[in-house]
């Protein structure tokens, strides 16, 4: 883990792209990597918000509009946890400037991921260029993730996610856990073994592109 405070924030400027599916699998790595986390849930429009209700014990819900929120998330980071933020569809470049705003682009304070999840369309891909000039000066990760079994060429270098089948993803939903912990509930061996093996291909990109 990194000497200074590592804020990662997983999101994107379109919905539709699977940024749930991808921040649930970046914290079981983390947990699986040794890396303390916490993390912080941007869907405040709903009730119990979305990530939480797989990582309760760890995650909250925020407002990142609202200052005492923003206080709640910033002021209480530490250099040997990682912060993980996931941002609702469409505010990755408002939680940019917000960054900048509160005085957290600080290279020599703080190290910023962004990890910007793309959907297999190119509409997806047409955010990127945009997206990635908006943040200069954060490291800015492409993370390809497979959300139906179209073949699409994501650009070159991107973290590329599998696609999970519809049946073993449900089933992990209504586990209401991580995909780890999913996959050692030796009750579904089929179901927690595809989740364990698309699991596991998810961890080999992450350490591809030397996360955390």
């Amino acid at each position: 883990m990194h000497s200074k405070p590592v804020i990662f924030v997983v999101g994107a400027d379109k919905g539709g792209v699977g940024k749930t599916t991808v921040t649930r699998a970046f914290l079981d790595f983390l947990d699986a990597r040794g890396v303390s986390n916490r993390a912080f849930d941007t869907e405040n429009e709903v009730a119990e918000g979305v990530r939480k209700r797989f990582f309760p014990e760890r995650t909250e819900i925020v407002n990142l509009r609202d200052s005492d929120d923003q206080m709640k998330v910033f002021d209480t980071i530490s250099g040997a946890t990682a912060t993980v933020i996931d941002v609702r569809a469409g505010l990755l470049s408002p939680t940019r400037q917000l960054l900048e705003d509160i005085g957290f682009l600080d290279p020599s304070r703080f190290g910023i991921t962004i990890m910007h999840v793309l959907g297999n369309n190119q509409a997806s891909i047409d955010e990127l260029a945009p997206v990635a000039q908006k943040i200069a000066g954060m490291r800015h990760i492409a993370i390809g993730n497979h959300i139906n079994d179209t073949k699409f060429a994501f650009p070159a270098g991107a973290v590329k996610i599998p696609m999970l089948s519809a049946k073993a993803s449900e089933a992990v939903d209504r586990f209401n856990s991580g995909f780890a912990a999913f996959g050692a509930n030796n009750q579904l061996a089929v179901l927690s073994g595809t989740v364990k093996k698309w699991l596991k291909d998810v961890f080999t990109e992450f350490d591809r592109v030397k996360l955390p």
